[in-house]
């Protein structure tokens, strides 16, 4: 695993030579871990555990503090570790004895205290996004972990549906999902789960509470995703629960699912990723329906659950083989609720496959 690390690394250095830096300080958790193996998450938003400083001289540096020492030297040569008790000030002195140039860091990630009392006698740069590019193409054991976190999903949905009962409430429902992924080799969710019954599936990212419960004859949104050997997956069902299925929600299943096969069938390599949204857009549209899909059809998935490339209106990004996407067109009604169907897809070299 150290080899995929080093590897990745040396992708960096040709674009600080393009970027004219003598250096990147990288600070986002999941880039860190991508060059390094180095924890994937930081404690909490006010907190890091590191960064790491890629030189185009090779030289790459591991800052962390004496907590994670004993787990940094399972990955990192110890001689290129460099423990910190005061973090800020400890990072701009050894930055400015031993690096001699222009640095790039991440300005998405730090705050802006951060750079304000790291920047004092350095020559900063913001540079984002090259990590990030590097990660948008999954190599072998990445595309691997991704189908086997979706394999894990693939269980949960066979089995949903046999739990479900009348007066099981949406916080139930979604402790049991996370008690599923965890016996099923999932090390955490990829995000909280998302269970929504009835006009509560009319907000895509709605917080399941103990008070709405499943009756009979409602429509049940569930969006999850486990975590699995680092790798994220990103899959939502919407189910009916009850001898009677509602027309409305029948008609609704029907054009969401018409939307998303159409899209599928355009992925490609070198199709804008806003023409697979329009595709979606276009659909709808044929039905009247196209102001009830209120976000974009899709998004990368990884060590993030939200990364590049983006199915939206707003990329004209080509997709390229090897990139991960999800699908996932939805309506939305206030007054009624909401359906999402969503599949995470690989393209592929003539197209793509369905995960």
């Amino acid at each position: 695993m150290n080899t995929i690390y080093q590897k990745r690394r040396e992708a960096v250095r040709p674009k600080l030579t393009e970027e004219n830096l003598t250096a990147l300080l990288v600070s986002y958790p999941t880039n860190r871990f991508y060059l390094s193996g180095f924890e994937l998450h930081d404690g909490q938003c006010n907190e890091s555990s590191g960064h790491i400083l890629i030189q185009k001289n090779g030289n790459d540096i591991l800052f962390t503090d004496s907590r994670f020492y004993e787990a940094a030297k399972t990955l990192w040569d110890e001689k290129n570790i460099f423990i910190y008790s005061n973090q800020i000030e400890d990072m701009r002195n050894y930055l400015k004895n031993m690096v001699h140039g222009k640095i790039g860091f991440e300005s998405k990630t730090i705050s802006q205290y951060f750079y304000e009392n790291l920047a004092q006698g350095l020559e900063l740069e913001p540079c984002d996004g090259i990590i990030e590019e590097l990660r948008i193409i999954k190599d072998e054991e990445e595309i691997k972990a991704i189908k086997e976190s979706i394999a894990v999903n693939h269980k949960l949905f066979e089995w949903l549906p046999s739990t479900f009962q009348e007066n099981k409430s949406e916080a139930e429902l979604a402790l049991e999902i996370e008690t599923f992924f965890r016996k099923h080799g999932a090390t955490e969710n990829s995000f909280a789960p998302i269970v929504a019954i009835n006009k509560h599936a009319a907000r895509p990212h709605h917080i399941p509470d103990q008070e709405t419960k499943i009756t009979e004859n409602c429509h049940i949104l569930i969006d999850v995703g486990a975590r699995y050997k680092n790798y994220c997956s990103d899959q939502t069902r919407t189910f009916w629960f009850g001898d009677t299925m509602d027309s409305r929600f029948q008609t609704m299943l029907e054009q969401v699912q018409e939307a998303q096969m159409e899209a599928i069938k355009i992925l490609a390599p070198d199709l804008p990723c806003q023409d697979a949204h329009l595709k979606a857009v276009e659909i709808f549209k044929k039905y009247g329906v196209e102001k009830a899909f209120s976000h974009s059809l899709g998004h990368g998935v990884g060590l993030d659950v939200h990364e590049d490339p983006r199915l939206s209106i707003r990329s004209k990004r080509l997709l390229k083989p090897n990139m991960i996407v999800t699908v996932e067109p939805g309506l939305y009604y206030g007054d009624y609720g909401g359906i999402r169907w969503e599949y995470m897809v690989r393209i592929t070299d003539d197209g793509c496959e369905i995960l």
